[in-house]
């Protein structure tokens, strides 16, 4: 009999996951990670992880399968809580729910488990994994978007390797949300009707705004409105010898100063904005609402535009340095010089978009057919074949 650890979060996913594999005859084990000791951060007075905890258990003891809980704080706080302030502080907006599979879910427990004789490690992601034998005789495995559109979470496995999926089980990739409050209403299982975490991953009812501005400190400073009529908006582009330095040329941001714009408000510090968001701003008195186009954490200037059209939020090509292009299919990875016709997207719940891969010796372009919104440096670019997510990379 296979032995599975799951990773039981005291959500309706993971308790349909554990569910699930015992009924396919696997011997199962629930493991409980608690990431996160400051409730200081949470939006309720309730303990953010022990309401969960207390779920899982019951779950678990629903289901006659081992439980307990694993506390992997000291490594979360290390791989991704102080990398993750250290890139607002620069300026970029890293994604924790990526980063946290990458570097805890699918690392740190992922050892966990094995160490404890595992021989899969089973989560309740929204996403397929499927197997081919290449020509090689080498055994090859895929990630495939989930069954249900609308919660498809390939995306955040963007990072994963082959080793890793390789010990990797998706038992409700293949079902839609409804179907999965189904098997655990009829399971009797108590999250049935438990709504999703809306947290920070793997921590809790955390609010990432609140969870940076009692962890970063407050600057004050400007913000700054540019108008669409801006004359770097309308330089027509030049002429160029190569792909590669037009494809630099596109993807290169531009650099605003503080005489470009008026003046609209002030804020507690630009390391607390992104790209393209508009909440938070508190500035009125303007006919559209005002968007984040650009942010300087060295003179502490947020650059603002009028309206989700504005020019200044518009790219359509990216740029992924050599050092942070992964590829889950890497037998299909591109060399410099070629090219790749792919669907990408650039965050959770876009809209898959196509794109043509261009490898250089320094990294990979991503040019984009339509202009795109709001790329963000320290975000996620995923690229797809098909339902195959082929590869991923760290935008700069």
């Amino acid at each position: 009999m296979k032995k599975v650890v799951v990773g039981l979060s005291g959500g309706v996913d993971s308790s349909v996951t554990a569910y699930l594999l015992k009924e396919q005859g696997y011997e199962v084990i629930g493991l409980f990670m608690k990431n996160w000791h400051d409730d200081s951060v949470t939006i309720s007075n309730e303990c953010p992880w022990l309401e969960d905890s207390n779920d899982a258990l019951i779950v678990a003891e629903k289901l006659g399968i081992p439980f307990q809980t694993v506390d992997l704080s000291e490594a979360y706080k290390e791989k991704i809580v102080d990398y993750m302030f250290h890139e607002y502080e620069m300026g970029r907006t890293p994604n924790p729910d990526v980063l946290c599979n990458r570097e805890i879910k699918f690392d740190v427990f992922m050892k966990i488990a094995l160490d404890l004789g595992a021989d899969y490690v089973a989560t309740g992601h929204y996403c397929q994994k499927t197997s081919q034998t290449l020509a090689s005789g080498e055994v090859v495995y895929n990630l495939e978007a989930g069954a249900d559109p609308n919660k498809d979470q390939s995306y955040f496995l963007c990072q994963l390797s082959q080793e890793q999926l390789s010990k990797t089980l998706f038992p409700i990739g293949g079902l839609l949300k409804p179907e999965v409050r189904e098997i655990a209403a009829r399971a009797g299982l108590i999250t049935a009707g438990k709504k999703d975490s809306q947290g920070l991953c793997f921590i809790g009812k955390v609010r990432l705004p609140d969870f940076l501005q009692q962890q970063l400190k407050p600057k004050n400073g400007v913000i700054i409105e540019i108008p669409s009529s801006f004359p770097d908006y309308h330089i027509l582009a030049p002429e160029f010898n190569g792909k590669e330095a037009a494809l630099a040329y596109a993807s290169k941001k531009i650099t605003y100063q503080v005489t470009d714009g008026n003046k609209v408000g002030e804020h507690q510090g630009a390391h607390y904005f992104t790209n393209g968001q508009r909440k938070g701003l508190n500035v009125g008195g303007t006919k559209e609402p005002l968007f984040v186009i650009a942010t300087d954490v060295i003179e502490n200037v947020i650059y603002t535009g009028q309206g989700k059209s504005h020019p200044g939020l518009y790219r359509n090509t990216l740029f992924v340095t050599a050092s942070e292009v992964h590829w889950v299919r890497q037998d299909l990875a591109i060399a410099p010089g070629q090219t790749l016709e792919v669907m990408a997207r650039i965050r959770y719940r876009q809209a898959l978009e196509k794109a043509t891969l261009h490898a250089t010796d320094q990294g990979l372009y991503v040019h984009f057919e339509s202009p795109q919104s709001a790329i963000t440096a320290g975000q996620f670019v995923a690229w797809y074949v098909g339902t195959a997510l082929l590869g991923s990379g760290v935008i700069g």
